[in-house]
């Protein structure tokens, strides 16, 4: 099927060159995009009666679809539970494991359709997800359902503190916890063979682990070799906060990029969610290996992980470090909006540095599209509007009050925009989201589900209790 969208107020392609093109047309062949450039350009290289179908695309504006470099599926029923006086840390112990610990399976099923959903109506296309604490087919039939394109997992640790803290119940530390890093790996490996490629092709399954004190330094790096070996990635949480660098330095004399570096665990199939304290003599670390980062600002400033104090994403980025954008759980993060992570790192450098060049809208959505592509090592096909790549992208309503009026398009998505003007959301060439509605899936039933289900969860983890502890030294002495 041969199909044209023509009279573009604007296509930002966020190829390598950048290109705004105006009045522009995309022909779509199936699931791939044909051709692109002016409506000019493209009537003169097809005849009109050679389309299958052909759709008026004045007052829309269209860019690629997001791309979520980290994001917690398996965490979306938890949204607005935990506080926002914690650091990472005790937020990590206290808040969020019980709450693992007590979901089921039906939680995640209807969490990762209420997750997908969001995503959809905000235009992300594409996502990194951490991985179920059962088996990846929860989050596949989710995908299945909704037509989305992503990445997927099982949740892996094998590090136990020797005494578990409030809310770690037996169930969840089976299911949590392995005995060692090659039980693991083993499981990984399993679930790599049995999902990775469904649903022909838009779901990938990867050798993922939770990072940090929970996992041994032998997971690590065995995790990224294992994965090398299975020809696809992994990620996981690594210098996510100052306390975790204070932790890991104390204990073993170096900060946690640098520990992984020395064990040889870097490599260019691992992306690292947050990095936020790394030091200025890793940057280059990062870069030697090609080692990727996801940057979750929502979740930076809801739990000060110190991105605008310590924060070394604006060097990572001049140094060639492949940096894409994420949005973390929404009980970290609030929200699956890659809108309101584009509008806050296109910000939030300028003001702490004083420094109004640094960070530009143009870096802000590249870190949203192609830069999230090559993190999740899929930008051969998606990430930019480019001859042969998948149909993946998203429609603006350029009549909507923030699009009135604009000039840079660029400005304007990034500054202007909210997903209130986001009015079509495509993945493989087919519409998910249009006409207000993601289509193959009962958005009110839904919404209710997750009502139930979250409610539940909370009370069984025993989160409504006033006496949850909101400070912690777990792990700071190797327990």
């Amino acid at each position: 099927m041969k199909r044209l969208i023509e009279h573009l107020e604007f296509i930002l392609t966020v190829d390598e060159d950048d290109w705004i093109i105006r009045d522009g047309a995309i022909v779509i062949a199936n699931d791939r995009i044909l051709d692109i450039g002016t409506t000019d350009e493209i009537l003169e290289r097809h005849e009109r009666q050679s389309f299958d179908g052909i759709k008026d695309g004045k007052m829309r504006g269209m860019c690629p679809g997001f791309i979520d470099a980290h994001v917690h599926l398996s965490e979306t029923l938890s949204r607005a539970v935990f506080p926002d006086h914690l650091n990472t840390r005790a937020w990590v112990f206290h808040w969020a494991k019980p709450f693992y610990a007590h979901i089921t399976e039906e939680d995640e099923y209807w969490g990762a359709l209420l997750g997908i959903t969001e995503m959809l109506r905000c235009g992300t296309t594409c996502f990194l997800d951490m991985g179920s604490q059962y088996d990846p087919g929860i989050t596949v039939r989710a995908m299945e359902k909704t037509g989305i394109r992503g990445i997927t997992g099982r949740h892996a640790a094998d590090n136990p503190p020797e005494v578990p803290p409030r809310g770690w119940d037996e169930d969840m530390m089976k299911h949590h916890f392995f005995n060692n890093a090659e039980e693991a790996l083993k499981e990984l490996e399993e679930c790599v063979k049995k999902y990775n490629g469904a649903l022909d092709g838009r779901v990938r399954c990867w050798v993922n682990i939770e990072g940090k004190e929970p996992c041994s330094l032998e997971l690590h790096v065995g995790a990224r070799k294992l994965a090398d070996q299975l020809g696809v990635g992994t990620t996981y949480h690594l210098a996510t906060s100052i306390e975790e660098a204070e932790v890991c330095s104390k204990k073993y004399g170096v900060w946690p990029i640098t520990r992984i570096a020395q064990a040889g665990g870097l490599g260019h199939n691992l992306v690292i969610a947050h990095g936020a304290a790394v030091a200025d003599e890793e940057i280059s670390t990062l870069k030697s290996h090609d080692t990727k980062i996801a940057f979750c600002p929502s979740s930076s400033f809801k739990l000060g992980k110190g991105a605008t104090s310590i924060g070394k994403y604006p060097e990572l980025v001049q140094a060639g470090v492949t940096v894409g954008l994420g949005t973390d759980g929404v009980s970290a993060a609030g929200n699956m909006n890659l809108m309101r992570q584009m509008f806050l790192v296109a910000g939030m450098f300028k003001d702490a540095r004083i420094q109004p060049d640094i960070f530009t809208v143009k870096q802000a959505l590249r870190a949203a599209t192609i830069e999230g592509a090559k993190a999740l090592m899929w930008d051969d096909e998606i990430g930019s509007l480019e001859i042969g790549k998948k149909a993946d992208f998203i429609l603006f309503d350029l009549n909507h009050v923030e699009w009135t009026p604009f000039y840079d398009p660029v400005q304007a998505l990034v500054f202007s925009a909210s997903t209130s003007s986001v009015v079509e959301t495509w993945v493989d060439g087919i519409p998910l989201y249009q006409n207000g509605k993601v289509n193959g899936v009962d958005e009110e039933q839904i919404k209710r589900k997750a009502r139930e289900l979250a409610a539940a969860a909370v009370k069984r983890a025993g989160l409504e209790a006033s006496d949850v502890p909101t400070t912690t030294t777990l792990y700071d002495d190797g327990n």
